[in-house]
């Protein structure tokens, strides 16, 4: 079953290990307080476990339904969630993890925090990017606007699914992308949820042919102007894991890619190479979508495969939309393989079980 929204703090989403709560860390970053306290909240209300999204969110698991409501106070007493939930739902934004104080992605970040309330009612997936930077890093995190830097070095507002955007003049960037958005309302964007897939010409105004700059991959995993790249297999961290890094920083930041930008010069042990190409879904039993153990399989597998490998539980693909080199779809307690595509694709071979699946990649 493919949900139209994501979970929020408000609006948990039930797993099959408890509760899931998303919080949305405002400008993509934590101070040290705040990271060793939601630790703490997530070892107390939840199982401890704590997942990086690919919208630079973070997940606490486990929480159980007697518990949320405390969760939720002392996300909420950290100033990590609004106590409205309609405040809270509309704080669907990615910002480049690299910004500094005052620079272009910082200052319309705390613009756009100010100004959440003038956008309209949006569907629960459509989020924006501010992502304004020297080159833009965020074109595979999933948003429906975009600010970005252009190919010629100035901004320019760009809607998801369209190849070029148009120019922003300095302080009118909040101004395009509420406009935008309440075209999106007022065209009938809503009933397709994405901007990608919403087949309406875009108002002139809107309409531009600048092309954005060249991306950037992003950050390889050690030292970092910010400070140290720690990456995460899968994007899970345990609790008390993440409070330890915290105590050795002045901040935490939180990327799409599976990474933390830990604000301070510190020595830490990170996953094997293959396991930072690897993305996997929890996967069942925590997920009551999954027919499939993925991660024991994809822990196995990622040294034997070249590129890219993407192990999911179900065709929704939550772990990873784009496509990647192989891809395994979990499909009634078995697996449909598939090269170069996304999760769900027509695969190659169906019906494969873990043991073929490593044999068939010398990994057995």
């Amino acid at each position: 079953m493919v949900r139209g929204w994501c979970p929020t703090a408000h609006r948990p989403m039930a797993a099959g290990d408890g509760l899931l709560v998303r919080v949305r860390p405002r400008l993509a970053r934590m101070t040290r307080a705040q990271a060793i306290g939601l630790s703490e909240a997530a070892a107390e209300h939840g199982n401890g476990a704590i997942d990086v999204t690919n919208r630079a969110n973070l997940q606490i698991r486990g929480v159980r339904d007697d518990r949320w409501a405390a969760l939720i106070a002392d996300l909420c007493a950290l100033d990590l969630v609004d106590a409205d939930p309609a405040s809270e739902t509309r704080r669907a934004v990615i910002v480049a993890p690299d910004w500094h104080d005052g620079d272009d992605t910082h200052r319309i970040a705390v613009e756009l925090a100010q100004r959440l309330a003038e956008l309209p009612e949006l569907p629960g997936k459509f989020g924006v990017a501010i992502d304004a930077g020297a080159a833009p890093v965020l074109g595979d995190a999933p948003a429906d606007i975009r600010i970005e830097r252009a190919a010629a070095g100035g901004l320019i507002l760009r809607a998801d699914g369209r190849a070029w955007g148009v120019p922003l003049a300095v302080g009118a960037e909040i101004d395009a992308v509420v406009a935008l958005a309440r075209w999106f309302v007022g065209t009938g964007g809503s009933a397709a949820g994405r901007m990608a897939r919403h087949a309406v010409t875009l108002p002139a105004w809107a309409d531009g042919g600048i092309p954005a700059a060249p991306s950037c991959p992003a950050p390889a995993t050690g030292p970092h102007a910010q400070g140290t790249v720690v990456g995460l297999a899968f994007g899970r961290i345990e609790a008390p894991d993440l409070a330890k890094l915290a105590m050795a920083a002045r901040g935490v930041r939180v990327t799409p890619w599976r990474r933390l930008i830990v604000e301070g010069k510190i020595d830490t042990g990170q996953p094997a190479s293959a396991l930072l190409r690897a993305d996997a879904c929890v996967g069942a039993p925590a997920c009551p979508q999954a027919s499939v153990a993925t991660r024991p399989l994809a822990v196995r597998l990622a040294p034997h495969v070249d590129g890219r490998l993407h192990v999911s539980g179900c065709a929704k693909g939550c772990a990873r939309a784009q496509a990647t080199d192989v891809v395994l779809t979990g499909r009634d307690g078995r697996f449909d393989l598939a090269f170069a595509a996304r999760a769900g694709a027509p695969p190659a071979v169906s019906g494969l079980d873990p043991v073929q699946i490593l044999a068939r990649f010398g990994a057995d």
